[in-house]
């Protein structure tokens, strides 16, 4: 076994270890004051930051149809949430910098494409349809993925999930309020449900991530108990949940094999395609390259502001230095 004499690593006091495996153990939570080993600390910085960007990134499926929903209060909810989107993405670069990073380092990693963001917001929404989907589905499987993370063993984390968690459920709502809307309209309109519930379903099961044998980050988040479910736990939890949803709306989830089993208390469902997952994850999906172009656009599109507030903050600190030497 490798000592931290051999492997030139400086050795840590035992007491600190002791305390934040301590703080684990009795299921309570690591401050930004407290100790921690580098290991959790980055692995929280890379969870936590492609949560971020995954709120960023996400704003933009959406976003396209704002000016194009059939009616103003259809407009004004898109807008909206798609604003509750962006605040979801402030609260979580904030909770990443009480870790030590740095947000212009974590956008300019997203935009260079050294860090990623969830795969589902890399699909095209060819419908308004899809805006409910996204509401009903995405939003959905979020909710399953995010409430856990409320009671996420790093303080800051957590605490930002209570309220994102809040606003999640309401999107989910809205998405099926939509959707159940279009249902009771016109025959093209139920159909229009159904394409974009067929195009999205498998999507949003890759959300979770890939299949718990096939994923190297799952096992050490769960020992710090940063994560509460294993990744085919959530999918699971996410089918149960939503197969009623369907059946109430009316509309067909693409699955031949999803059906209910009495002796497992859950339904039977088909696996995904992994081999699109790792394409997309990759880069190599229908939206990779035009959602980081667009971001990379409005990063670029909004240096003068950061430049002014840069400016007007440092004017602010001479000002009260002055004041307090007078």
């Amino acid at each position: 076994m490798n000592t931290p004499a051999a492997t030139g690593a400086p050795p840590q006091p035992r007491s600190l270890e002791s305390a934040f495996e301590d703080t684990i153990a009795r299921d309570q939570r690591v401050e930004p004051r407290d100790w921690m080993p580098d290991g959790y600390r980055k692995t929280l910085i890379r969870q936590i930051a492609q949560h971020a960007h995954s709120e960023i990134i996400g704003m933009q499926p959406e976003g396209e149809w704002i000016t194009r929903a059939p009616s103003l209060r259809r407009k004004a909810i898109l807008f909206a949430k798609v604003q509750d989107e962006a605040g979801h993405g402030l609260y979580l670069y904030s909770a990443a910098e009480t870790l030590g990073a740095d947000r212009a380092d974590l956008t300019e990693w997203l935009i260079e494409g050294r860090q990623k963001y969830s795969s589902i917001f890399n699909y095209p929404t060819r419908t308004f349809a899809d805006v409910g989907v996204i509401g009903w589905f995405v939003d959905g499987a979020a909710i399953c993925n995010q409430v856990p993370l409320c009671r996420s063993s790093y303080g800051p984390y957590g605490r930002a999930m209570v309220r994102v968690c809040k606003e999640e459920s309401f999107h989910q709502r809205q998405g099926y309020e939509l959707l159940l809307t279009m249902m009771r309209g016109t025959e093209e309109q139920r159909a229009m449900v159904q394409d974009a519930v067929d195009r999205w379903w498998w999507p949003s099961l890759m959300m979770f991530g890939p299949p718990d044998d096939n994923s190297p980050n799952s096992a050490r988040s769960m020992a710090w108990r940063i994560k509460r479910h294993t990744n085919d736990e959530l999918r699971q939890r996410f089918v149960d949940m939503t197969v009623p949803q369907a059946e109430k709306l009316g509309v067909t989830l693409p699955d031949p094999e999803l059906r209910w089993n009495e002796e497992r208390g859950h339904h039977d469902f088909g696996t995904p395609d992994w081999d699109e997952l790792k394409r997309v994850i990759s880069g190599d999906g229908p939206c990779n390259a035009e959602r980081i172009a667009r971001r990379r656009a409005a990063h670029e599109e909004g240096a003068w502001v950061r430049e002014a507030a840069t400016a007007h903050a440092a004017k602010q600190a001479a000002r009260a230095s002055e004041g307090a030497a007078a």
